[in-house]
């Protein structure tokens, strides 16, 4: 990487680690702090856990549109304030109502489409895996950080302590965009096709709709687990409210150097559909745990160390599936409708999860998640063994849109080229490539012709 693409990778991850963590401390503490919250009830704390979810999934696409017409940053910044403005309103609510409409401003403030878009303005082909996995990382080491943090912080400053942390974490957001993250040189490059024929292409493919359905699920699982977990640690575990990162870190822990062999094992020895499946099983094995013992320390423990262990392997497999699996130039538009399924599911998770402790118990919340979690692995066994594909960048001439369509189809004549889409007024195509059987010559022969 330069100097500016390192900027704009740590900046960037840092962004996101400051939104993300002050969202995932509440998960934590939530359950047990909001009961002192007047009006609460069961449902109505899964439904202030899971609020930002819904408002999430609701304006990433615009949000990601806007970016699109008005800048990166400006959306950035406006998203900022909409997240701190939702936490002070959280911070000095003593009603469950207000917690909610708290939550769910927190929610409006959607710009992780925008960032990644910026993020990829600003880094050069060959090195935005890099970056886009740094950034990845950052938002799995904000949960992990959030699951310790948010136990303590409450304990010290209760529940309003923490959404006061999380204003002054949006605030220092704002800083870092104002006087640090760099801005993009050039205007970002676009897929020509209405935004209707984009989602009917993305919405049109087996592969990401699996794909969909799991992150939906799996964060379904998650805002639920959240919904009883702490209660339990508290009720069943007797462990102090304060004490529970006590509890999260060293699961956290294990159930991360559990995670790299088989991580190892799906990349370097191509065993991505089988590392995948087993994870799922993991996963409804862990919430069937969870399900049928949950009435002591070590019953819970064991639970969580498997659905961590699952959880971790699924959260890092989903988006990178999803840029192997999306059409090149489409692969922003495939992000944005994953990003919304998978804040549709915390929402989901949160008021189901809620309704089904008031209604029947906790049981039933991990009954259902391990069920529905189950079809989701009915589903993905029918998936395909992912080709490791790279994205590749051909620059070319003057070129209209009549002759575009034609050498998109000369270009997927060449060996080696799986996808292929031409954007005329970029003077490039975008290609999904394997480069162990590239024909580079045919391709330079192609690139050549169309000048």
């Amino acid at each position: 990487m330069n100097a500016l693409e390192a900027r704009a990778t740590w900046s960037l991850a840092s962004l996101f680690v400051f939104r993300m963590l002050g969202l995932f401390m509440v998960l934590p503490v939530f359950a047990l702090y909001g009961q002192d919250l007047a009006g609460a009830t069961p449902f109505l704390l899964g439904l202030a856990l899971g609020a930002y979810g819904l408002s999430q999934a609701l304006l990433q696409v615009p949000f990601g549109y806007l970016s699109d017409r008005v800048g990166r940053k400006p959306v950035i910044l406006v998203g900022l304030v909409l997240f701190c403005v939702g936490s002070v309103v959280a911070a000095l609510s003593t009603t469950i109502t207000g917690v909610i409409i708290g939550r769910i401003l927190q929610g409006t403030g959607a710009i992780a489409g925008p960032v990644m878009a910026l993020l990829s303005d600003v880094t050069r082909e060959d090195q935005r895996t890099k970056a886009m996995a740094m950034v990845g990382a950052s938002i799995g080491l904000s949960f992990s950080l959030a699951l310790i943090a948010g136990p303590m912080i409450a304990g010290w400053f209760n529940l309003g302590g923490v959404f006061w942390l999380t204003a002054g974490l949006a605030v220092v957001g704002m800083a870092l965009t104002l006087w640090v993250v760099p801005s993009p040189a050039h205007p970002p490059a676009r897929d020509q096709r209405p935004a209707a024929a984009q989602f009917r292409v993305v919405l049109g493919q087996v592969e990401l709709l699996r794909l969909n359905l799991g992150v939906f699920l799996l964060h379904m699982s998650m805002t639920s687990l959240f919904v009883v977990l702490p209660m339990l640690l508290v009720e069943r575990a007797h462990v102090e409210k304060s004490a529970h990162w006590q509890i999260y870190l060293p699961i956290l822990f294990v159930s991360f150097v559990l995670m790299l062999p088989l991580m190892i094992a799906a990349e370097r020895k191509r065993k991505v559909k089988q590392v995948f499946l087993t994870a799922i099983v993991l996963l409804v094995t862990a919430l069937l745990m969870l399900a049928n013992w949950h009435d002591s320390l070590l019953a819970i423990v064991a639970g969580l160390l498997v659905y961590f262990w699952a959880f971790n392997l699924l959260e890092a497999m989903l988006p990178s599936l999803v840029s192997k699996v999306a059409t090149p130039a489409l692969k922003g538009t495939s992000m944005g409708v994953y990003s919304t399924t998978q804040f549709l599911g915390a929402f989901a998770g949160g008021a189901g999860g809620g309704y089904l402790l008031g209604a029947y118990g906790v049981g039933a919340v991990f009954g259902l998640a391990a069920g529905l979690v189950a079809l989701w692995f009915l589903a993905a066994a029918g998936m395909k063994q992912p080709r490791k594909l790279q994205d590749y960048t051909l620059p070319l001439g003057s070129i209209d849109a009549a002759e575009s369509a034609s050498l998109a189809r000369r270009l997927l004549g060449v060996s080696g080229v799986e996808d292929a889409v031409v954007i005329p007024h970029e003077r490039a195509a975008y290609l999904k490539v394997d480069n162990q059987c590239l024909d580079k010559e045919q391709l330079r022969e192609v690139a050549a012709a169309a000048h």
